[in-house]
């Protein structure tokens, strides 16, 4: 099972402010990808199916607490190869819990990636995943994390606790709060 330290921000200036400095701090050029997450109702944890615009599949569940800073998630991903037949399946075996769709520009900076996501219905985010290496601590990736939203400016950015799922369906969030205004 694969482990990273994740955080993520609102972005109430819109992704092209943010592009510029993520461009400075990552490896190479941003890549645009297309995600159609559908999500499943499971009793632990988060469960989608995500379809990329050239037909692919994946089918992701993954274990986040939810919360404002920088947190661990392990997750499990498998292909799809019949992402049809597989959603049909798992929403009659599991009911369907939600949808979200997204354009996500993916640069990589490092052993961490940054993700530039403009998700319909509720605006522009910015995600960090720190890819933890062998032997190394949340503690160690935690610190990555904090350290680039400080390179990119985004130390007192939004913090979003929960799953842009969550956030679409209006749940609470962390601290039994409301979920936090949508941008755009």
């Amino acid at each position: 099972m694969a482990r990273n330290i994740e955080v993520k921000a609102a972005l109430p200036q819109g992704l092209e402010a943010l592009l510029p400095r993520a461009r400075a701090c990552a490896d190479g050029e941003a890549e645009r990808i297309d995600q159609d997450d559908e999500f499943f109702a499971v009793p632990q944890g988060r469960l989608k199916l995500r379809r990329f615009a050239d037909g692919s599949a994946e089918l992701i569940h993954y274990h986040r607490a939810d919360g404002t800073g920088a947190r661990a998630s392990d997750y499990v991903r498998v292909p799809a190869p019949d992402p049809d037949a597989l959603a049909q399946a798992l929403g009659r075996a599991l009911g369907r819990h939600g949808r979200v769709r997204k354009q996500r520009w993916l640069l990589l900076a490092g052993q961490t990636r940054i993700h530039l996501d403009r998700v319909e219905g509720l605006g522009d985010f910015m995600e960090l995943e720190v890819v933890r290496h062998d032997g190394q601590s949340d503690a160690e990736g935690q610190a990555i994390a904090e350290a680039l939203m400080q390179r990119l400016g985004l130390a007192d950015a939004p913090r979003v606790a929960g799953a842009y799922r969550d956030l679409l369906a209006g749940k609470p969030v962390a601290g039994g709060g409301p979920a936090p205004v949508r941008y755009r």
